[in-house]
């Protein structure tokens, strides 16, 4: 219990800011749970907590998009402008959610074996923290969510499947398609947000389902204990949120590159010891 609660404080902690809370969770297991893997189930449903922060923190602007995309769709009622700007983001999340849901679902097997090693997530933090870095930099910052266009939600949806690969981070991959296609700072980490909702989300049930289907005994954590580390990420989470959107309307994302590159290269270093075992 105690590591699930120290795992879930964790979750909450980095599953925002863009260092990748899969690749933490991970690394973690190395030293937790006699070195072992807390696996990609845990991580998935741990994540639903998290979600559901962005979910009450964002609720007024959801609310918003989900009337008035019904609205349209199913009432079909002719909107005002600013209502149809609220109906195309609903429709943007959604056909940025497709790429993620298709190709997680396909790549079940590999998702939660292949991309768990820690050579691998080592690697994706360095490299993708280079990316993020270089975008940060050197993207336009005059768009804003009110411009965002089909082709664009595409993007950023491609960009969220690569976060399938632990180390990657959805909110990195996200936030730097983002500034690559000219987006301030904000307006690529609130999208972020929301268009994890659906994936999150999908996710996080699918892999609960299967530990209800499944004997328990078999995880890692048992499901009392992985409850107890969501309830954990969801207050965590919450926080961190109020906190990162304060933070980056004065400040660069410089601070969590450097920090992934050292997180890379130490694990790279501890890897190559021997020290601990991919």
């Amino acid at each position: 219990m105690f590591e699930a609660i120290l795992l879930g404080i964790l979750q909450g902690l980095t599953e925002f800011i863009p260092i990748s809370s899969s690749a933490h969770q991970r690394i973690a297991g190395e030293f937790f749970t006699n070195a072992q893997d807390p696996g990609a189930r845990f991580t998935a449903i741990t994540q639903i907590g998290t979600e559901l922060a962005v979910l009450i923190f964002f609720r007024n602007d959801i609310k918003k998009i989900i009337l008035a995309w019904f609205s349209q769709v199913v009432a079909r009622r002719a909107l005002p402008s600013d209502e149809r700007l609220l109906a195309r983001m609903g429709w943007l999340i959604i056909m940025g959610s497709l790429p993620i849901a298709i190709l997680g679902y396909a790549g079940q097997a590999r998702i939660t074996n292949g991309f768990r090693s820690l050579w691998l997530i080592a690697t994706m933090l360095i490299f993708f923290g280079i990316v993020l870095g270089v975008a940060d930099h050197y993207g336009r910052k005059d768009r804003e969510l009110k411009d965002l266009t089909i082709s664009h939600g595409i993007f950023y949806g491609l960009a969220q499947s690569l976060a399938l690969v632990p180390g990657v981070s959805r909110s990195g991959a996200t936030i730097a398609m983002g500034r690559l296609l000219g987006y301030s700072r904000e307006a690529a980490l609130r999208y972020s947000f929301l268009l994890a909702l659906p994936a999150v989300f999908g996710s996080g049930l699918y892999q609960l389902k299967g530990a209800l289907d499944q004997n328990a005994g078999a995880q890692v954590f048992s499901l009392s204990e992985t409850f107890i580390a969501t309830t954990i990420a969801f207050v965590v989470g919450y926080a961190v949120i109020a906190w990162l959107l304060k933070f980056i309307a004065t400040k660069s994302f410089m601070p969590f590159i450097i920090y992934r590159v050292v997180l890379g290269s130490v694990l790279l270093i501890l890897l190559s010891a021997g020290v601990i075992n991919a």
